[in-house]
């Protein structure tokens, strides 16, 4: 029988408005560890980032997305 790690994910709202922004945000998020995937719908209003991994830390994640110089806040 197979090994099932469950996988959480979170939404936060942040200031990642264009295609631009997302390249400028790509190497804080893909060096985290614990994010498999992420993606931001720059399309929505509230340009909602979606993060997905095990064990996330939202607070940690927020200030990664601080660092690389934007606003976010859960969702």
């Amino acid at each position: 029988m197979g090994y099932i790690c469950s996988m959480d994910t979170l939404q936060f709202n942040t200031s990642i408005n264009c295609q631009n922004c997302v390249r400028l945000v790509s190497s804080y998020l893909d060096e985290e560890q614990s994010i498999e995937s992420w993606e931001v719908d720059t399309a929505n209003p509230d340009k909602v980032l979606t993060v997905r991994g095990a064990a996330l830390d939202k607070e940690h994640i927020i200030e990664t997305v601080k660092s690389a110089g934007f606003e976010i806040s859960p969702k």
